[in-house]
């Protein structure tokens, strides 16, 4: 076909990644599962590739990062194949607007504006720019435009970021942390199951409060806590092979001390 030589060239970058993507989904000559795909059925893809970045990077994983970054890249390219076989928009339509989004929101780099401002003065520029985005796309409210579909617990900490531009925010952190044993002690209290989801719920929300308040990102954190168990509980099942045991054949008093053993190992180190 005509476009051969572009899909078949190693150095044909983005339009080669595009003129693939229109191939997989042409009705007639494409791929059948990626004709089928539409819009919801794409978008855990989407999320699980950024959560991938993410993943490359905490692990300072470059080499991964580049693939994964390409995944990602794809994920882009397919949405936008799927909005131009609609009728809807196209890969360089999303390239555009995203274009004339960041040179709005940042007159002191393309405009006239000055660049001698400190960071927390252009953060709060930039959200100014960012409401009157908002208003001009009537979301009035001030929690109007927090996606229903972020992660829980990043969606907390957007809305409370939300939330303090107008001032209702605890001003010290040693606040939040009395909020944390209140929420601890009503979720002691808790009984049956629906307030106990409730009052863990609570719990959550103001612990991503506290994370927000010691500028610490809950997802970050909460990532290196579990990579943190998976290789100490690896470090566990290794001591029990040694010993010709699995950690069903172990008992929580073994391997909670094979626990503090790779703890101080770690700590040694």
């Amino acid at each position: 076909m005509a476009d051969d030589p572009l899909i078949h060239d190693p150095k044909g970058g983005l339009p080669r990644l595009l003129a693939i993507m229109a191939r997989l989904r042409d009705p007639e000559t494409g791929c059948p599962w990626d004709i089928e795909q539409d819009f919801a059925t794409i978008a855990p893809y989407t999320i699980e590739e950024a959560y991938e970045v993410a993943d490359a990077i905490e692990r300072a994983d470059w080499g991964e990062l580049k693939g994964e970054l390409g995944d990602l890249l794809l994920q882009v390219v397919f949405h936008g194949q799927i909005a131009a076989d609609k009728g809807l928009f196209d890969f360089h339509a999303i390239a555009d607007g995203i274009s004339d989004k960041m040179v709005a929101r940042h007159p002191h780099v393309f405009g006239d504006e000055s660049r001698d401002k400190s960071a927390a003065q252009q953060t709060l520029d930039w959200e100014t720019v960012k409401a009157t985005e908002r208003a001009q796309a009537a979301q009035t409210g001030t929690l109007d435009g927090v996606a229903m579909g972020l992660p829980a617990l990043l969606r907390a900490v957007k809305l409370q970021k939300r939330a303090a531009r107008v001032g209702f925010d605890w001003p010290e952190t040693a606040q939040v942390l009395d909020k944390v044993a209140e929420e601890m002690a009503e979720l002691t209290e808790a009984t049956d199951p629906d307030h106990i989801e409730e009052e863990f719920g609570d719990l959550l929300f103001v612990m991503a409060n506290l994370a927000r308040h010691m500028k610490v990102d809950p997802e970050a954190a909460l990532r290196r806590a579990n990579t943190k168990f998976t290789r100490r509980f690896a470090s566990i099942e290794a001591a029990l092979k040694a010993k010709g045991k699995r950690p069903e054949d172990s008992d929580l008093a073994e391997m909670d001390a094979l626990w503090d053993a790779a703890k101080a190992a770690e700590k040694a180190h």
